[in-house]
């Protein structure tokens, strides 16, 4: 019989009376408890503009957990791609794969996380009227593959930084599908497209040399106690 591997998805949240330097020191104690536990994976999602989470610099977060843990994949669940240039992501990433090889993973999501006013301060240059997403991800990776182009990515060339797509819909899963890319299924967002999500990424799948089969996470919102009660 498999094991399914668990994971953790942390918005890094900031209770009413608290601030956001408590809920840095929360995050790392609980990424040092899930390496214990045997979790897998502990993922930080991008959100901005938001009082109650934490998390809006991602990289630099990502950087604080895994220099406080040791064997537990960290990583972005995740970056929101329409608020930054490839090129600056492909460098955070490139840096974080560089200072812990093997320990980084670069979860890509197309909404922007924030209000339209708050992208438009983060990335201003926006054209608005194609979808830039799926070109932005081959960029993306681009840079962290082993073909040096007119600008490259330093660090992050040829370290391949495993990337995914992540979503709740089912555009999400069919361009996972299609560019033959890891997909993660937001489905605490959109449980009802849970299972068709699912089948059309694998049923549409397209084999890529890193991921010659899909592979797929789901995010569930769990609640635990130490009683029922």
């Amino acid at each position: 019989m498999s094991v399914v591997p668990y994971s953790v998805l942390d918005l890094v949240p900031v209770p009413e009376g608290s601030w956001p330097a408590e809920s840095f020191r929360r995050s790392l104690d609980l990424a040092r408890h899930a390496e214990r536990w045997g979790y897998h994976r502990y993922w930080l999602a991008e959100h901005h503009n938001m009082p109650g989470i934490a998390s809006a610099a991602t990289s630099v977060l990502i950087g604080h957990l895994a220099g406080g843990t040791s064997t537990l994949r960290i990583g972005a669940g995740g970056i929101m791609l329409p608020n930054h240039s490839p090129l600056v992501i492909a460098e955070q990433f490139g840096t974080l794969s560089s200072l812990y090889p093997d320990r980084i993973d670069l979860g890509l999501g197309r909404a922007p996380g924030s209000d339209q006013r708050t992208m438009q301060a983060l990335r201003r240059q926006r054209s608005g009227e194609v979808d830039d997403f799926p070109a932005d991800v081959r960029e993306l990776m681009g840079y962290f593959g082993d073909e040096i182009g007119a600008v490259q990515a330093v660090p992050g060339q040829g370290l391949h930084v495993p990337i995914w797509l992540l979503g709740s819909s089912l555009y999400s899963a069919q361009l996972a599908a299609a560019m033959g890319l890891p997909f993660g299924f937001a489905s605490h967002f959109a449980p009802g497209l849970l299972l068709q999500a699912l089948e059309l990424y694998r049923t549409q799948y397209r084999p890529s040399v890193r991921w010659p089969k899909p592979y797929a996470v789901v995010c569930v919102n769990l609640i635990a106690a130490d009683s029922e009660q």
